[in-house]
């Protein structure tokens, strides 16, 4: 199967360049394994199988283990495989990719306890982030195990 649609990253050079800047931005200083878990729960979250397949990757790559990577979608049930600081960016990265009902002032004051502003501020440029680069892999019909990261 052919993909018909766009390749952001050729048509939209300038937005591409600049979205991978602000993710740049927002890792620089957060736990590498940490940033994974975040960006593995909201992808789990808007179903993006892209982005799924390649953070799961990434994250075995970085030495994380199967077991914790198969909770992740159960983080709730399962909290006792995650910090206390993991399980407060989890229920921030579900409370900002399901932003409808709004960010609850208990996530995000459980988060700020664990992170403090600096660090806070990062994580939720990396949700951001990911969020938007969900959207495009979706959007563009991104097939899931072609990581085009080494061809840019």
């Amino acid at each position: 199967m052919t993909n018909s649609r766009l390749n952001f990253a050729k048509t939209a050079p300038k937005a591409f360049k600049a979205l991978i800047g602000l993710d740049a931005a927002a890792r620089a200083g957060l736990d590498p394994a940490l940033v994974e878990l975040v960006q593995i729960r909201a992808s789990q979250l808007n179903r993006c199988a892209y982005c799924l397949h390649m953070h799961t990757s990434d994250a075995r790559k970085a030495g994380e283990s199967e077991e914790r990577l198969h909770m992740v979608a159960v983080w709730h049930e399962a909290g006792h495989f995650f910090s206390e600081k993991e399980r407060a960016a989890l229920a921030l990265t579900e409370a900002v990719t399901l932003v409808s009902g709004g960010v609850p002032d208990d996530v995000y004051a459980g988060a700020l306890e664990q992170f403090g502003e600096e660090e806070l501020a990062r994580l939720l440029a990396l949700i951001f982030t990911i969020n938007t680069w969900n959207r495009i892999a979706i959007t563009t019909a991104k097939v899931p195990g072609t990581d085009e990261r080494a061809v840019r």
